[in-house]
């Protein structure tokens, strides 16, 4: 509190405690997407704290493709809250990468409260907005608890706040009906997803360390599978195949890995320039994951200035990695809501469109 006061950044200040790196800390933004763990009643949360800033989105989708559940913090400050959500609003953008890369479970914190006087109408109309908005993203506004909070004075975060006599509480209808007052309730009624043990390891990495004495240091989360100490790994598309030596999570030797764990791992006589953000690593045994020289994807074009046809070549985010793929060829344009073709070889598609679309990385690249 004490140093983000000094730099003036005092409203930034919890922010602060995540906000490592020291260009962050004198830009007052969140860039790399930090890793940090709580414990509540229930479950071990690991946060990955995504950035909120447009620069940088491709962080955002690193961090979100690894993500359970989200937290939708939305500003209640007048013209805040309206900038956030509107046409171009990072709060849209964010909603919509988060159901698109998977992220099924949401919570809507809405946050600086104590800047409206904790007001029940304004809590109500951003409600009512948000509510409309991720409907049209794909969630379920009914499975989505909302939370009025001030995370700068603690409000409905941990405690009930006495601040809202008028609030009474959240409520969410998925497998059972779960309702509450604070966030940390909201956290704690999240279903836990089901983990993929038995299907072949697939682990796509997020960084390699190279750490003095131990060597080279593979991180990622792991996506399906099992990762132990003494398995022969194969890393694609690299093509790298080694022994793990040992499996660590939060600086904890681990006897496995286990999907939705973010783990580091030790690898044998590889250097850290063979393999690299974007690999894949698999069991060797056990179908190993392969580059793949083609493939064919569902793509939604959200917005756009103009058509998209043949030879466009935008960069991808597929899990961690982050490659040019060109759009060799239109198969068949469809139904967004239901799936259904209703143009084969289309010329072109434009912004609202969804298509089946042949893709080719500009380089080797994991895609399943």
């Amino acid at each position: 509190e004490k140093e983000a006061a000094e730099l003036g950044k005092g409203s930034f200040k919890y922010a602060w405690v995540l906000d490592k790196l020291k260009a962050e800390r004198e830009r007052g933004i969140t860039i790399d997407i930090a890793l940090w763990k709580f414990e509540t009643p229930k479950y071990y949360v690991t946060v990955i704290d995504a950035p909120g800033h447009r620069d940088f989105i491709k962080n955002m989708i690193t961090g979100t493709s690894q993500a359970d559940w989200a937290i939708l913090i939305i500003a209640a400050g007048t013209g805040e809250f309206e900038a956030g959500i509107s046409k171009d609003g990072q709060t849209r953008e964010h909603a919509l990468l988060a159901y698109t890369l998977g992220v099924k479970q949401l919570i809507v914190a809405i946050n600086k409260m104590d800047t409206t006087k904790w007001s029940e109408s304004r809590f109500n109309e951003i409600i009512k907005e948000t509510s409309s908005f991720i409907k049209k993203v794909g969630y379920n506004p009914k499975h989505v608890p909302f939370v009025p909070i001030s995370g700068f004075n603690g409000d409905n975060m941990i405690d009930v706040s006495t601040n809202c006599p008028w609030y009474k509480g959240w409520e969410k209808e998925t497998k059972a009906k779960a309702t509450g007052k604070t966030l940390l309730e909201a956290i704690d009624a999240i279903d836990p997803p089901t983990r993929p043990t038995d299907k072949p390891l697939r682990l796509p990495l997020q960084d390699v360390y190279k750490i003095g004495g131990i060597g080279t240091v593979p991180v990622g989360r792991v996506e399906t599978g099992v990762i132990k100490a003494g398995m022969v790994v194969t890393f694609a598309p690299a093509g790298v195949t080694t022994e793990v030596k040992s499996v660590e999570m939060h600086h904890e030797q681990l006897t496995e890995g286990l999907p939705g764990d973010n783990v580091g791992f030790n690898v044998k006589n590889v250097s850290v320039k063979e393999i690299r953000r974007g690999n894949v690593a698999g069991d060797s045994k056990n179908d190993p994951p392969k580059g793949a020289e083609s493939f064919n994807a569902q793509v939604i074009v959200l917005n756009h200035p103009g058509q998209v046809g043949a030879g466009y070549a935008p960069v991808l985010d597929c899990h961690t990695a982050h490659i040019a793929c060109k759009f060799s060829e239109l198969l068949e344009k469809i139904d967004r809501r239901t799936g259904k073709s209703v143009e084969n070889s289309p010329k072109f598609i434009k912004s609202g469109d969804a298509a089946i679309v042949k893709m080719v990385p500009s380089k080797p690249m994991c895609v399943e």
